[in-house]
């Protein structure tokens, strides 16, 4: 049907111009959903941590030290596999790329007995002793990165073993989606031997705390 004369057009007009302020909201709207995703995983990243579903990661030296102790007792055990990494540039970094395969151990509340541990520092030791007069060295939410374990004796009270880490919830932290791991309600492990990475915990009690450089490790 045409259109008579006085008839009035209702299309809208654009204003002058060659349409970059049309284009310039289409980017903004573009590059705000880019943005979305690295916001949503970052923003799930910050929960998963405080609701301790991931350990807190901070940059390995890359120098392993030594742990024993006579006793390790502990109640809420978990144990599953992780990468620490070194600043970039480390000089301890050598072939491995700045990255060092661990074990990490997670322990709710843990009791060690004639704790020493050294690290070797050029040809000497840092050696540090605690827990060796009667009072045992006492850990909250303790967490080990560890590549080598052994004891004497390990006993475990109802343990599951290949379970993914990401759903532990007797140990202090989860481990990530798809790996293998192991946790128990309570471990004992007799005459411990750890080669660590690091170690954290909410909570570290040292009694008779003694601390010096020695010619020997433990």
């Amino acid at each position: 049907m045409a259109l008579s004369e006085d008839s009035t057009d209702t299309t809208p007009s654009l204003p002058p111009g060659d349409g970059s302020e049309r284009r310039g909201r289409v980017r903004l709207r573009r590059a705000a959903l880019m943005g979305a995703p690295a916001f949503a995983i970052a923003s799930t990243l910050v929960v998963l941590t405080a609701q301790g579903a991931l350990a807190a990661q901070f940059a390995i030296s890359g120098m392993p030290f030594t742990v024993t102790a006579d006793t390790l007792q502990g109640t809420g055990f978990g144990q599953f596999g992780g990468l620490d990494k070194m600043p970039e540039g480390s000089p301890n970094a050598g072939d491995t790329g700045g990255q060092v395969l661990v074990i990490i151990t997670a322990i709710r509340e843990a009791e060690l007995t004639n704790l020493c541990q050294s690290v070797e520092l050029g040809g000497t030791f840092l050696h540090i002793t605690a827990g060796n007069k009667g009072t045992p060295v006492k850990a909250s939410g303790l967490t080990t990165d560890s590549t080598e374990i052994s004891g004497k004796l390990a006993a475990f009270d109802n343990i599951e073993i290949g379970g993914d880490a990401s759903t532990f919830d007797k140990p202090p932290v989860k481990g990530p989606l798809g790996v293998f791991g192991q946790q128990a309600d309570t471990v004992t492990i007799k005459n411990v031997r750890q080669t660590n990475y690091a170690t954290t915990a909410t909570r570290f009690t040292l009694p008779d705390l003694h601390m010096s450089f020695s010619s020997r490790g433990c």
